[in-house]
């Protein structure tokens, strides 16, 4: 937990975030629900819990998040009944042949490392110069996560993933959090022009 974490939080939803992952292995179910109630309930639906999922009726929460671990020991009816109950399920894979046997339940799923962490020192990243995310390996949306920030982030849209996730980028330096991460959506907001939109004729503005 950090000084000022909700607050931050919050700032963060108002540049732009449109899902917080939020992700305490250490922490306690009430340390959890100590941040969801400093942070305004008008955001509690674009947040995503990875543990205590008990916590999401009472905080109206529809995003849960599955560790690898726990999507493994969760069968498929249980996972279909969070889905008819309008909940939006995300997981977490580090191999290209999981990837392969995710379950259509899952809204998206994380990939990483995919470069050097920010956050772990020492946790390489598996994409090399010229690696392409074939559809074939993507039964669900793929986001792309580790050691993202915003010099690299045309190389993940280049990859073919569906999306970026940032950790290290953001909370390695609180302060610099919303900073940083206005600088990631400047950038997001270019590739995303440079790709999809139309360029002007010559003499054409």
């Amino acid at each position: 937990m950090l000084p000022g974490e909700a607050a931050i939080i919050q700032q963060l939803f108002e540049a732009g975030l449109e899902i917080f992952h939020l992700r305490k292995p250490d922490a306690d179910e009430r340390a959890i629900g100590a941040l969801l109630d400093a942070i305004p309930s008008m955001y509690h639906d674009r947040i995503a819990l990875h543990s205590f999922h008990q916590l999401a009726k009472e905080y109206d929460i529809r995003h849960l998040h599955f560790t690898e671990e726990h999507r493994r020991e969760t069968d498929s009816a249980r996972l279909s009944q969070l889905r008819d109950e309008d909940y939006r399920l995300s997981t977490s894979v580090h191999e290209l042949s999981e990837l392969e046997t995710l379950s259509h339940y899952f809204w998206y799923t994380f990939f990483s490392p995919v470069f050097d962490s920010l956050s772990k020192p020492g946790y390489k990243g598996f994409a090399e110069d010229g690696f392409y995310l074939s559809q074939e390996y993507k039964p669900v949306p793929v986001i792309a996560l580790g050691g993202i920030d915003a010099d690299n982030m045309e190389k993940v849209a280049d990859m073919n993933f569906d999306g970026a996730a940032v950790l290290g980028i953001i909370w390695n330096e609180p302060a610099k959090a919303v900073d940083n991460f206005k600088l990631l959506k400047k950038q997001q907001e270019l590739i995303w022009r440079q790709q999809f939109c139309p360029k002007s004729k010559k003499g054409q503005s």
